[in-house]
């Protein structure tokens, strides 16, 4: 999957960014307890797991 639709994923909708990244799972059920508290902690944590995967440059 390219770099930018990964992005804009975890921009638009944080948790399927993170199910595609990691698969369900902690880090999953996590990111859905972030984005309901907020918008931005979801988001931050998705873009956190996918450059923590695999550097976005």
């Amino acid at each position: 999957m390219s770099s930018l639709v990964r992005i804009l994923l975890a921009i638009f909708l944080p948790p399927v960014a993170v199910l595609l990244t990691t698969g369900f799972g902690l880090q999953f059920l996590l990111n859905i307890v972030l984005w309901i508290l907020g918008w931005l902690p979801g988001t931050v944590h998705a873009l956190w797991l996918m450059n923590r995967e695999r550097p976005l440059v």
